[in-house]
């Protein structure tokens, strides 16, 4: 799946959701994807917090296969910054 149809994925999701933060997925060479309040695009640049983890994981997070909680513990997501974010995020992927 490309990073643009992700994105798109996560924008529908995040469209009626009031999330007001700005949260970038670093998934290492595949790129990156920001998230700022509800617009996704791809690329880089400043966020309240990172989020890195593996393509596959992120893809698995975003179908709802791979909980965020467990991919943390596990060692699969890192969160750099504010944590709140991510939790903030994790309520309306």
């Amino acid at each position: 799946m490309s990073l643009d149809s992700i994105a798109a994925k996560i924008g529908e999701r995040l469209a009626d959701s009031g999330f007001d933060k700005s949260v970038k997925f670093d998934l290492g060479e595949a790129g990156a994807i920001m998230i700022d309040g509800t617009s996704v695009s791809t690329g880089d640049g400043d966020a309240d917090c990172t989020i890195s983890m593996s393509k596959d994981d992120f893809e698995a997070l975003v179908a709802g296969e791979l909980n965020p909680t467990a991919a943390f513990m596990q060692g699969k997501m890192k969160v750099d910054g504010d944590m709140s974010a991510a939790m903030a995020l994790s309520q309306v992927l």
